[in-house]
């Protein structure tokens, strides 16, 4: 529910088990990744991280498998995230990647580096399934040879105030066409994706005045973007992520 707000007049730990008597399961959508674990620690069912400001694992699932659809296998498959690299999506993108056995290519100004500790962690995860992750603050070089090129919005919610310095720091990131023809698979296996929604076109409050920002229209109406099918995967698995949880659940 969008009107609960965790701490204020109760305490996250009281209120999940309040909600933990009232439903089998509970999907987290929010601001805060502690109150996700503390929901987790107290509720006593299962709880699915939708969103928080840290990380969007399940974003990452609708990814992996639009991927898989799309190519037959994530096998000899690298994905370049290109834009903010250590926001929720990147953060999510990169572990998922490594646990997938995936390459995984972050193409970031270093202001906006990934995490040291998740960087770390993702690295040591990749290394065990035969895959690495790298990181370029230069779009074109980072770019080369990747299958897959995904982005996200420049600025997350609550970083409104930093809208104009986000833009100029990561306008030489937007993915344009000359950016997918620097993967060098321009003719061959390659995609474009995006978690939604898209900034790309004048159609929006955001860029009625800019016009597109992380994406141009070229690529995101393009034959390389299967966001829509990506978009539709949520669903998919959400269902799938919710059945294995509770059937779990209901063995024990």
């Amino acid at each position: 529910r969008p009107d609960i707000h965790f701490g204020k007049k109760e305490s996250v730990k009281d209120t999940a088990r309040v909600l933990g008597r009232i439903y089998d399961g509970i999907l987290f959508r929010g601001f805060s990744q502690k109150t996700c674990e503390e929901l987790a620690e107290y509720s006593g069912v299962p709880v699915w991280n939708g969103l928080t400001d840290d990380y969007h694992p399940t974003q990452i699932l609708a990814d992996l498998l639009t991927v898989k659809e799309t190519f037959g296998s994530l096998d000899d498959c690298t994905v370049a995230y290109v834009g903010d690299g250590r926001n929720n999506v990147a953060n999510s993108l990169m572990m998922g990647c490594a646990k997938a056995g995936v390459r995984y290519v972050c193409c970031t100004p270093k202001e906006l580096w990934p995490d040291e500790a998740s960087l770390a962690e993702a690295e040591e995860v990749a290394k065990r399934n035969g895959v690495d992750i790298r990181v370029f603050d230069d779009p074109v070089k980072g770019v080369k040879g990747a299958n897959v090129l995904y982005t996200d919005v420049w600025v997350s919610m609550g970083e409104e105030s930093k809208t104009a310095e986000r833009i100029k720091m990561l306008r030489p990131y937007q993915i344009n066409m000359d950016l997918m023809r620097a993967t060098g698979n321009i003719d061959g296996k390659l995609m474009f994706l995006h978690c939604l929604p898209a900034f790309h076109d004048f159609n929006t409050d955001v860029t009625k005045d800019t016009g597109a920002l992380e994406v141009t229209d070229e690529v995101f109406e393009s034959k390389y973007s299967k966001v829509f099918d990506e978009s539709e995967n949520r669903m998919h698995t959400i269902k799938a992520l919710f059945v294995s949880a509770l059937c779990d659940r209901a063995t024990i």
